[in-house]
């Protein structure tokens, strides 16, 4: 199955587009791949990323999927506020130069404008968990463009 690039459906741009590709994408689940050494915005010297950043690649998930949703009804990404992060859990420090991850989003309640996610980031060649969290998050009501 073939995904629209990333930055249709992401509302970020530049260097703060940190994740590459939708890899799999159903009505409450979306799973995109991002490689850390190309964040050159958190990169450190060695091409590794800390893990912290891991929050922002699945708040770029929870996005991905919103975003793809409302491309099947033909409208653009919404705008929405991280709000917080419960249960956060990173097996690792960081994320290596050369590896690339899976990072999941499942929604897993919706309420108004307020919905929830459990979030995973696994290496995608060995399939080990290496962090997760449950996001709630706040969208927008009204469809925006970028």
């Amino acid at each position: 199955m073939s995904f629209p690039d990333i930055s249709e459906i992401v509302p970020h741009s530049g260097p703060m587009l940190l994740l590459h590709r939708v890899v799999a994408h159903q009505e409450k689940r979306t799973v995109c791949e991002v490689r850390p050494q190309d964040s050159s915005l958190f990169a450190e010297a060695d091409g590794g990323v800390p893990a912290w950043v891991g929050l922002e690649y699945m708040a770029q998930a929870v996005a991905a999927h919103g975003g793809m949703l409302a491309r099947e009804v033909g409208a653009g990404p919404r705008q929405g506020m991280l709000l917080g992060t419960r249960r956060m859990r990173m097996a690792v420090d960081r994320f290596r130069a050369g590896q690339t991850l899976h990072v999941a989003a499942h929604r897993v309640h919706a309420s108004d404008q307020m919905l929830s996610f459990e979030c995973e980031i696994e290496d995608a060649e060995s399939g080990e968990r290496l962090a997760e969290a449950r996001l709630s998050v706040y969208v927008a009501e009204r469809l925006g463009t970028r």
